[in-house]
């Protein structure tokens, strides 16, 4: 709290004045507000259920990102929870009567392919997640009940969203478009809004990383009205504010994000984070701080950037989340050269570029916002070059 309210300049009354501003319910007096936020901030007490929410929304965030919960372990081996190897897997899939439990099998399948995908090589995901994709949708020439008919249906359109994602990842934009499209028409026919809504946030994410920003807020525009009870809704409302970000326009920015922390507070908290379909509420954060860098507002950016490192950094120094650190470290890069240290610049965006886990065309797209800063103000220094070769480097993977 105190290192929010420290990179907005505020006092704590200051923030207390906030805090009543955001609050749509009768509070206390400014007086007991402000000792109770000074026991908060000293660590004296903790805010409570009724506390938390109006604290977060003061600073533009949500209750889960600022005051997180502890993270639900994960059995790194899920496919073994079945108690089936592959080759039983694929013996069941070959089967005409399909069991509950040869669908139960490719449930956790599917659900783990989703959970590798931060970390995973994305060729040997890719080729992992079209062999199961077409495994599952072969099920659909076989005799089939309604609901298993859906339930295949739905399967097939989230590893489908995932191979896109692979697809992208890897520079393969008409693949990814195609696998898309093709995820699209699978969330229709299965009506299930979140697949539907997942595409639709893909064609946003596709159009943003080429600088089609009005092409990204369409594409939101068409789901996110349908779309405000749901996870995929918050990662939504975050592609517009970016997008508006970049086309100055600060108050829909805002906007935006309030709608993307509206729905977060109203959705019951993920019980499994590792899931790239799943909306992790530490990833507001990670939202914030795009929209800050952009609209120049460093102390709160480099804030976020450094919240979004360590939430991403396990106990041991291993990342979990390495796509989110890297954008955070071209952030920090972003600061360091606005404030005329050209050497950190440099070494948070080699730090960027260093992970293994990448989304090129994202990387691309925040890079070369950090590269326009860079020359900018030192165009001819050798340092500058350093970070152009590196970059080029990047491109020509």
């Amino acid at each position: 709290m105190r290192s929010e309210r420290d990179a907005r300049g505020w006092s704590q009354a200051d923030a207390v004045r906030v805090m009543r501003a955001k609050s749509s319910h009768n509070l206390p007096t400014d007086s007991t507000l402000l000792r109770n936020w000074r026991r908060w901030e000293s660590g004296e007490s903790r805010p409570d259920d009724f506390y938390a929410p109006i604290i977060a929304a003061a600073f533009d965030t949500v209750t889960a990102a600022f005051f997180p919960k502890a993270r639900p372990n994960r059995d790194d081996e899920v496919l073994s929870a079945t108690g089936m190897d592959t080759l039983e897997f694929i013996g069941r899939l070959r089967m005409s009567d399909v069991s509950p439990a040869t669908l139960d099998a490719i449930r956790i399948t599917a659900e783990r392919l989703c959970c590798e995908y931060s970390y995973a090589d994305p060729h040997e995901l890719h080729a992992e997640g079209t062999g199961w994709l077409r495994r599952i949708t072969s099920l659909l020439d076989g005799r089939l009940t309604l609901a298993q008919h859906r339930d295949i249906l739905v399967l097939a359109g989230w590893v489908a969203l995932l191979v896109g994602c692979v697809d992208y990842d890897l520079g393969r934009r008409t693949a990814a478009e195609a696998t898309r499209r093709a995820a699209y028409s699978l969330g229709v026919e299965a009506e299930n809004a979140e697949i539907t809504g997942w595409s639709v946030e893909m064609a946003a994410w596709f159009a943003l990383t080429q600088g089609n920003y009005r092409g990204a807020i369409d594409a939101v525009d068409q789901v996110l009205g349908v779309s405000q009870n749901l996870g995929v809704g918050v990662q939504l409302a975050a592609q517009r504010a970016k997008a508006w970000a970049r086309l100055g326009d600060r108050h829909q920015v805002e906007a935006a994000l309030d709608q993307g922390r509206a729905i977060l507070e109203r959705i019951d908290h993920p019980i499994n984070l590792d899931n790239h379909f799943v909306v992790d509420p530490q990833k507001f954060d990670f939202y914030a701080m795009d929209c800050c860098r952009v609209a120049g507002e460093d102390r709160r950016a480099e804030n976020y950037a450094n919240e979004v490192i360590r939430n991403a950094t396990r106990a041991d120094g291993t990342v979990r989340n390495p796509m989110r650190v890297s954008e955070a470290h071209l952030t920090l890069a972003v600061v360091a050269v606005r404030n005329r240290d050209l050497e950190l610049a440099v070494d948070e965006g080699l730090r960027a570029f260093a992970g293994k886990r990448r989304s090129l065309p994202s990387l691309m797209w925040i890079a070369g916002e950090a590269a326009r800063e860079i020359i900018a103000r030192y165009p001819g220094d050798p340092r500058t070059r350093v970070y152009f070769d590196q970059l080029r480097s990047l491109s020509n993977e």
